[in-house]
């Protein structure tokens, strides 16, 4: 082997050993997050009475591009003594969907996500003018975002307002869809946290 040859050899092999073990660049990894929080949603009877519901939401986020993830969505909320009856109503939601992030830099993150799964709805039906405990499981969706502010490079607040479309009787004893808003706060921990130090998708940190 001619000299030169193996010159650009010990080069490239040299060059490579470096470039794996740099960092990756920042924002160019996706990440997986894991986030729980307090939810609140005004929801209506078939009495046409409103209730106010509170509970928590959870969810599980694999990123897939930095502009694109996979999300799980749990959620329940419930309140009691519904109507002076006793008994109590609840949502409980179980979506999945994509999520879009049409803005990621050091501190702030925006989202867009479309949810899809199902949804168990209890509550008080009025059949002959008695009101008496029912619940429907339906086909749900849920339409929303948010934005995330990271304060640590693993954890950040995540604040969303989601359109919940869920099922449940109306005042003739039909099952009928319906949306309620569902505002939440909660707070969001990321795994890879070094792959997110960057200003913004496809570059480096520069400090």
């Amino acid at each position: 082997m001619k000299i030169a040859d193996k010159i650009l050899f010990c080069l490239l092999f040299s060059a490579l050993q470096a470039s794996a073990q740099q960092p990756a660049p920042a924002g160019l990894a996706p990440v997986m997050d894991v986030s729980l929080g307090y939810s609140y949603m005004r929801s209506t009877t078939p009495l046409s009475t409103g209730l106010n519901l509170n509970g928590a939401v959870a969810s599980l986020t694999e990123g897939i591009t930095p502009r694109l993830g996979i999300r799980a969505d749990l959620g329940y909320s419930r309140t009691a003594n519904v109507l002076g009856t006793t008994h109590h109503a609840d949502v409980l939601d179980y979506l999945v969907g994509p999520v879009f992030y049409p803005r990621r830099d050091r501190h702030l993150v925006t989202f867009a996500h479309g949810l899809f799964g199902g949804a168990r709805v209890t509550g008080i039906v009025p059949i002959n003018g008695v009101p008496t405990k029912g619940y429907v499981y339906d086909f749900a969706w849920a339409f929303g975002g948010g934005y995330e502010y990271w304060f640590t490079d693993a954890m950040a607040m995540r604040v969303s307002v989601d359109a919940l479309h869920t099922s449940y009787f109306n005042a003739a004893g039909a099952v009928q869809g319906r949306y309620d808003i569902r505002p939440a706060v909660g707070l969001v921990y990321y795994f890879g946290a070094q792959r997110r130090r960057g200003i913004a998708p496809g570059r480096t940190n520069p400090e």
